[in-house]
């Protein structure tokens, strides 16, 4: 299978999907929007992986490659082809597909517990997810989940975290792709972003716990392997 993976800073990339995809013989392909490259061929990839990224949806006079990359999402969904947003990308994909994208309330950063929801259950995504867990997040974004999709996390600081459309497209607002090399890239890349703030940790907390990686890590490749599951076989 191959794995389109786009992204919008050189300190956010696909971290512990690209484990994922070694280990299960896959190829990763990437295109670095935030450089200038042109999104791929629309036939040439099984799945798109979208990841997260300083800049807000809706700056597209900033970055006029936010409307390209809006249009080649909904093309790709509407294509059947599993897709993953993260962050930033769960944004792009509820923008997509027609749902706001605004500030929230409270800057979320850290590790907190995020809880699934009722809707969650009917997902193949989400099967075998436990009804708590703690990931990281990193936001001060949220989206309104898109028409159609079912809503399937919430956590203290943010009610929509996570959601699910037509079965094959999932948006997550927190990481589960994150390790520890990971991490340490956003932090240095977004230090501006850690004034303090009730929903904000201190960097200290954020590696604390190798046990928190090591969870996030199984989730994830839970989801991966949920999501390409839902593959069209050829």
């Amino acid at each position: 299978m191959i794995i389109q993976v786009l992204l919008h800073a050189e300190f956010e990339n696909e971290g512990l999907i690209g484990e994922w995809a070694g280990l299960k013989g896959n190829i990763i392909n990437r295109t670095a929007l935030h450089r200038g490259e042109a999104a791929p061929p629309k036939d040439g990839f099984d799945m798109l992986v979208i990841m997260g990224g300083p800049m807000n949806v809706y700056e597209e006079e900033k970055y006029p490659w936010l409307a390209h990359e809006k249009k080649f999402i909904k093309e790709t969904v509407s294509s059947g082809r599993p897709v993953l947003g993260i962050c930033l990308g769960a944004q792009l994909i509820a923008c997509a597909l027609g749902a706001g994208v605004r500030g929230n309330p409270e800057r979320e950063i850290g590790w907190f517990e995020t809880r699934l929801l009722s809707g969650a259950g009917k997902t193949r995504a989400f099967s075998g997810f436990p009804d708590k867990f703690v990931p990281f997040h990193w936001h001060g974004d949220t989206f309104d989940v898109p028409e159609g999709a079912i809503p399937c996390a919430e956590s203290e600081a943010c009610g929509n975290q996570a959601f699910v459309f037509n079965e094959k497209t999932v948006g997550l607002q927190f990481h589960l792709e994150f390790s520890r090399e990971g991490l340490l890239m956003i932090s240095d890349g977004c230090a501006d972003d850690l004034a303090p703030g009730e929903f904000v940790q201190d960097i200290r907390e954020f590696f604390k716990d190798d046990g928190l990686f090591e969870k996030s890590r199984e989730l994830l490749f839970l989801l991966m392997d949920n999501l390409s599951s839902a593959r069209p076989v050829a």
